[in-house]
């Protein structure tokens, strides 16, 4: 039985993984382009960090049943400490995309890594399936505002070279703080209680009566992935970069609110899944949010481009939770930990092939097209399911429509 303080423990880990993936997402680009690296490498480096991140989160999910969940949680703690400290040492191109592939340091404005899968079985374990859906919005709720104060650190950098430092120096000092963060969330997921029965519930295969749908959901979420990749926020920032010439501070600031916005939609999301379903919800918020990444391809106007880029931000994270909650729900519990992981390696693995194809992309005549091929891609991914998994319901909406 887990107990609240448990569960507190996991969001204080969640809000420091959230502040330090909000600055390490901006801070990137900007380190790589420092150092000397073209566009077209710096999207290579974003697939390599998808990459290896989809081939851990992939192995924990299958290995989880079979080990300690705090030892894994320790692991994936350890695992940000390397990375904040291997990082700024890497000045060739092989050793960055090596740290790129077995750190953890995520490209991409969602939460991606070995820990996801972990946390999201854990949470649902104890939680009723009415409150479910609630949770996850909680739990994305602190992940998103923490990103978005993470996103406002990220022009510590500009202040630091404006006392004197250098460019390098003052990222670099960026990569040891989330080595910090890192460390701070071992401290806390150290305190978790050890669970000495996992042993003998070790199920013989971590996929069992739900493969199926886990495999179709795992197919879908890849496209939406795929699509996703092409507009990763590290490559967002490094397009508002390079068209309308966005100083650092700025872009710091748009990605604040931009995460905020994400954040205040998380509750927004719960209420009406409560009342239209899971997947409505995740489906009719999501096509209008690629529509306006679509016109803001096409806009030269930055104003513009930003207000369109910020509806998006309101609309397009609301699958966020109920993804998670629908996953949860409709498989059994002991298939908890591998479905997470099944269905969120296409996050990572599906996504760390475009921004390499994204980063040739914005060196093209039209910058903004990996943002209308992510657009058109997501709209594809909504439409299939719905048609697919609209009868598909979860308990408590069985429940309700009986």
């Amino acid at each position: 039985m887990r107990t609240p303080s448990d569960i507190l423990r996991l969001y204080g880990a969640r809000a420091l993984r959230g502040f330090g993936d909000g600055f390490a997402i901006i801070i990137l680009p900007v380190y790589l382009a420092a150092a000397g690296f073209s566009p077209q490498a710096i999207g290579v480096v974003a697939s390599a960090s998808l990459l290896g991140t989809a081939a851990l989160t992939l192995i924990t999910g299958f290995i989880a049943p079979r080990f300690e969940l705090r030892s894994l949680f320790l692991a994936g703690a350890g695992l940000m400490v390397f990375t904040g400290l291997i990082f700024p040492a890497a000045e060739t191109l092989a050793l960055v995309l090596l740290i790129a592939f077995i750190g953890s340091i995520n490209p991409s404005g969602g939460d991606l890594g070995m820990l996801v899968p972990l946390e999201h079985a854990l949470l649902t374990k104890e939680t009723a399936d009415r409150d479910r859906t609630a949770i996850f919005a909680r739990y994305s709720l602190i992940g998103s505002l923490t990103a978005a104060v993470g996103s406002l650190a990220a022009a510590l950098p500009e202040t630091l070279v404006s006392s004197g430092w250098s460019r390098l120096s003052a990222i670099k000092l960026m990569f040891y703080l989330y080595a910090v963060l890192g460390l701070l969330a071992a401290l806390l997921y150290r305190r978790l209680p050890r669970d000495h029965s996992r042993a003998a519930d070790v199920p013989k295969a971590a996929l069992g009566p739900s493969r199926n749908i886990v495999y179709r959901l795992a197919a879908l979420f890849s496209m939406d992935a795929f699509a996703g990749g092409f507009v990763v926020q590290s490559l967002l920032a490094l397009w508002l970069f390079q068209r309308f010439n966005l100083s650092l501070e700025a872009a710091s600031v748009y990605f604040f609110f931009s995460s905020l916005l994400g954040a205040m939609s998380f509750p927004v999301a719960a209420w009406l899944a409560g009342r239209i379903g899971l997947i409505n919800t995740m489906v009719f918020t999501h096509i209008p949010s690629s529509l306006c990444l679509i016109a803001a391809a096409f806009s030269s106007d930055l104003t513009v481009v930003l207000a369109l880029l910020l509806v998006r931000s309101a609309l397009s994270q609301m699958d966020v939770p109920t993804r998670s909650s629908y996953v949860m729900a409709v498989v059994t519990p002991a298939e908890r930990t591998a479905a997470a992981s099944v269905t969120a390696v296409p996050r990572s693995l599906a996504s760390s092939i475009s921004p390499a194809i994204a980063g040739f992309m914005l060196a093209g005549p039209f910058s903004g097209l990996p943002l209308v091929v992510c657009g058109c891609l997501k709209i594809g991914y909504d439409l299939a399911l719905l048609r697919m998994f609209r009868h598909t319901k979860p308990p408590e909406e069985v429940l309700r429509s009986g």
